[in-house]
């Protein structure tokens, strides 16, 4: 358990916030033409999937900005 602050949570926040935006861009600019014209049902699992998949770097990711650590 730390005892003094660091500069590893803020700073890792805001590099998660940049990371998630530019990721729902790059959704909305490439996935979203690609599949505009399926029908909503066609839609939703692709979307779930892209939902889910920024989620699996974020473990180790947050393990970084508690300990300093990638594992």
């Amino acid at each position: 358990m730390r005892n003094q602050p660091t500069w590893r949570i803020p700073a890792g926040v805001l590099l998660l916030v940049v990371a998630l935006g530019l990721y729902s861009l790059a959704v909305a600019n490439l996935v979203a033409p690609l599949i505009a014209n399926w029908h909503a049902l066609a839609q939703a699992p692709v979307y779930v999937v892209l939902g889910v998949i920024w989620l699996l770097p974020l473990r180790r990711f947050l393990i970084w900005m508690e300990t300093g650590r990638w594992g």
